[in-house]
């Protein structure tokens, strides 16, 4: 098989492996029914296939439930539950709608209930009341998306400006409890910033928040200030969290796949969190430091990098990574760089990532296509659509964050 054929079946493993039906059954396990009524909500890319793998465990237990998700993300019906696709990742009509009518399915619930709660990354769009107007909400939204701000920078202040968010939700929910199940999409898996912690004590503070605001000159909308200064939970009693699925059962399925394929697998980190084009440097100074290996190798990353936009173009994080390791390993036969978003979308595009090999940037040069300049523009979906390396998997019904690979092969395999 070519190395492109073995990025596909590596991707294809690594995917299958963190699908959320096992981890949710494995939390489940743990889960004591209610004397009174149990109700479901799931919120996030990962929602619906999280509750139809609850659903399909707790069959008639559940009374009523609402699936919140990205467009594009659900599967068709489940039996009893409400589907409802919305805005990511910048919050629409539809993800207040939906949020309204999780609101009012807890709101008559009592002690003798339960909300059974599941958790995937981008809920903190999909999933949201805000305090502030919906302008306000988007232009700070934006901001923090084009500004290069990490997840956890993010949410620390989109919690301060939600009804729903840092623990918000929870005390909607009482005096039921929450059964909270979450698949972590954020390095670390701290609970109360995945999906900007609905039913999780919030350990961040407005001093933090105002520290967020100042490192990046985020311009704050008329009514936030304000805001930020509110105080969230910092105690929940009548919540039960259980993580289940994360990134480095991502890259542990990866590097099991590429050794099944007679590559030798070393995983560098499941905490990568720099900037997507260092990102894909670094991998691609690994390419060339091994470039006469006398054996297949991997070298995997896995995590969520950063991307600062400061141009028009279109892309994503994965596809950036991609794109920035072509120009490092121009002229290299035997080396391959892929990243992919485990979810299966990349940033605001309709492709989950990137792949590059050692003819890409030749490739684009042929048509008059600088990578330089692509990278200073953030065009990097169209450059490497260019020369076929965008990656598209479809929704794929996980989110772990992302796992990026660079293939070695001996020269005279490449």
């Amino acid at each position: 098989m070519t190395m492109q054929e073995d990025a596909g079946r590596i991707m294809e493993a690594a995917i299958q492996a963190v699908l959320p039906d096992a981890a949710v059954q494995r939390a489940l396990a743990h889960f004591a029914p209610p004397e009174g009524r149990l109700v479901l909500v799931a919120l996030g890319k990962a929602a619906w296939q999280m509750a139809a793998a609850a659903a399909a465990y707790l069959g008639d237990a559940v009374a009523d439930g609402i699936v919140i998700t990205k467009y594009g993300h659900a599967r068709g019906e489940i039996p009893g539950l409400r589907i409802r696709e919305a805005g990511h990742p910048v919050p629409d009509r539809n993800s207040f709608a939906a949020t309204e009518e999780a609101i009012r399915l807890v709101g008559p619930l009592g002690a003798n209930d339960c909300v059974l709660l599941l958790i995937s990354g981008g809920g903190s769009a999909l999933f949201e009341k805000p305090l502030c107007t919906p302008d306000e909400l988007a232009d700070l939204t934006g901001q923090l998306l084009r500004c290069g701000a990490d997840i956890v920078e993010i949410n620390t202040l989109r919690k301060r400006v939600s009804a729903v968010k840092g623990g918000r939700f929870a005390q909607l929910c009482a005096p039921a409890r929450v059964f909270s199940i979450v698949l972590s999409d954020i390095v670390g898996d701290p609970l109360d910033m995945i999906a900007s912690g609905p039913a999780y004590p919030d350990s961040s503070t407005a001093a933090d928040a105002y520290a967020v605001v100042r490192k990046y000159g985020l311009r704050l909308p008329e009514t936030v200030p304000a805001l930020l200064d509110r105080p969230t939970p910092g105690r929940l009693d009548n919540v039960e969290t259980h993580v289940s699925g994360s990134v480095r059962e991502l890259c542990a399925a990866a590097a099991a796949a590429c050794r099944a394929l007679g590559y030798a697998p070393h995983i560098l980190t499941a905490s990568l969190g720099c900037e997507a084009r260092e990102a894909g440097s670094f991998l691609a100074s690994i390419a060339r430091h091994h470039a006469d290996t006398d054996r297949p190798l991997a070298f995997l990353a896995g995590g969520e990098t950063v991307v600062h936009v400061t141009g028009r173009g279109k892309g994503g994080r994965n596809q950036e990574l991609a794109l920035s390791a072509a120009r490092g390993i121009a002229g290299l036969g035997n080396a391959l760089v892929f990243s992919v978003g485990s979810d299966g979308t990349d940033g605001p595009t309709d492709a989950a990532g990137g792949i590059a090999d050692g003819t890409t940037a030749e490739k684009l040069a042929a048509q008059g296509i600088s990578i330089d300049r692509a990278l200073a523009d953030n065009d990097a979906y169209h450059a490497l659509q260019k020369a076929d390396g965008l990656i598209f998997t479809g929704p794929t019904g996980t989110n772990v964050n992302d796992v990026s690979v660079l293939l070695l092969r001996p020269r005279e395999q490449a």
